[in-house]
């Protein structure tokens, strides 16, 4: 049975470090992912304790990066999907920035998002 959203893009944003997956949903394996914990990413950033927009769009960026590598940028025709009202939701409104900072540069890079669930409403931040 194959699933229509196959690969979702999933963020886990603390008040120190923002990590970002792409999850097959087919066989539930993490296809890519990046993260400000990694150190090649941490050396270039200057997020002291807590982790800005810019971290974020570092974090998109590198994915993106892996994605290509491994040939998912155009999420095998259908996209790259995220649920950006639910992950405001579940990350709260404060980090609705940081959010949309990663969804924007996996867009500024090749990657072809698919956005869900009537994102007109949300509130989208100005750069």
């Amino acid at each position: 049975m194959t699933v229509l959203k196959r690969f979702v893009l999933r963020l886990f944003i603390s008040l120190k470090y923002i990590t970002a997956n792409v999850v097959d949903r087919n066989n539930g394996r993490i296809v890519a992912t990046a993260s400000t914990v990694e150190h090649s990413i941490k050396n270039t950033l200057e997020c002291g304790r807590s982790c800005n927009a810019k971290a974020a769009s570092v974090v998109g960026e590198v994915l993106a990066m892996r994605l290509k590598v491994e040939g998912l940028e155009q999420g095998q025709g259908r996209g790259i999907h995220i649920d950006v009202n639910k992950e405001v939701e579940k990350k709260g409104f404060k980090n609705r920035t940081k959010i949309w900072a990663v969804v924007n540069a996996l867009k500024n890079n090749g990657v072809k998002v698919v956005l869900d669930d009537n994102v007109e409403n949300t509130s989208r931040p100005i750069y």
